[in-house]
């Protein structure tokens, strides 16, 4: 290229509207390479360095980190020139990168300001706790805490698809957007699955011949339970609570009868767990759908109301 086509460092800096300085940094990082030095050292650039300064500034200001402004602008060599001064595909991927790194950020800040809200609008006696509590969660929080606690709890040996899908219906989803409700029912739910300990889970986790079937049974049940909830029906007989008794009775090689419904109704009245009953409330408060523990405690309450209907028709 003629040196008369070639810009100074100024005029370079003076065309795309930034400080020498700037100029100078983006050249030491390899990102505007020089066309030519001067017979004094000093750098020279060609007129198309100023597009691609200003796609450098342009780049960074949307928080893209260098190596991806490299990858952006620097073309590979077989592209036609024609095809502009960017790598289009890689621009796609820089953008959709950035986009899921500032909606994490995003949602750590309102998780953040959800449980300052919380403190502020916390009595002066309850503060120390919920302090203790909220500051036990990441930024932004995970349920990788809470899905260990089922796999720690679920029996075994448990197939892995039900170990899955079990998991993902019982540990609820954080919303983004949270309430300072919603991050304290989160910090107690993250505090109680932590503090279980291996002998505690060891102590209440079901003991049946069968898991396997039990669980497919029970899975079934719960997914058939979940319309009459979400229309808020109360709880009745039918096909859900049918198909829960049959998980339970093919587990123990037992047969549905009038009697065993009676047996299975007492048994699960005298196997309630007080720390199931608090993760359900809490994980209630997550949940804008149905939790496992809403459709179990309509599926008992279903069989009890039958159970209680019979002794009706009896007496």
């Amino acid at each position: 290229m003629p040196p008369a086509e070639l810009l100074t460092i100024g005029e370079l800096a003076a065309r795309a509207g930034v400080s020498v300085k700037t100029v100078r940094f983006w050249s030491d990082r390899g990102l505007l390479p020089e066309a030519d030095r001067s017979s004094g050292g000093h750098r020279r650039y060609g007129p198309e360095a100023v597009e691609r300064l200003q796609l450098i500034r342009s780049l960074r200001g949307l928080g893209v980190p260098l190596p991806d402004v490299s990858r952006v602008l620097d073309r590979d060599e077989a592209g036609d020139a024609a095809d502009g001064p960017v790598d289009d595909s890689a621009l796609a991927d820089v953008v959709e990168r950035q986009l899921d790194e500032l909606g994490g950020q995003l949602t750590a800040l309102r998780w953040r300001e959800a449980g300052l809200r919380l403190l502020h609008e916390s009595a002066p006696e309850q503060r120390a706790e919920r302090l203790r509590l909220v500051g036990g969660l990441a930024s932004p929080p995970d349920t990788d805490g809470v899905v260990r606690y089922w796999r720690r709890l679920l029996p075994y040996p448990l197939a892995a698809r039900l170990v899955a899908s079990i998991t993902d219906m019982a540990v609820p989803q954080l919303p983004e957007a949270p309430t300072p409700a919603q991050v304290l029912a989160f910090a107690r739910l993250h505090a109680l699955t932590g503090s279980a300990s291996d002998a505690c889970l060891a102590a209440h986790r079901p003991v049946v011949p069968r898991a396997d079937v039990l669980y497919d049974g029970l899975f079934e049940a719960y997914l058939l339970a979940l319309d009459p909830l979400l229309a808020q029906r109360a709880p009745h007989s039918g096909a859900a609570l049918d198909c829960f008794v049959d998980a339970h009775a093919r587990a123990q090689d037992a047969r549905d009868t009038p009697a065993f419904r009676r047996t299975l109704g007492r048994a699960l009245a005298a196997g309630a767990e007080p720390v199931m009953d608090r993760y359900w409330q809490l994980a209630d408060e997550l949940s804008t759908a149905p939790t496992l523990g809403a459709a179990y405690a309509w599926l008992q309450s279903a069989l009890d109301a039958e159970l209680a209907d019979a002794d009706a028709y009896a007496s």
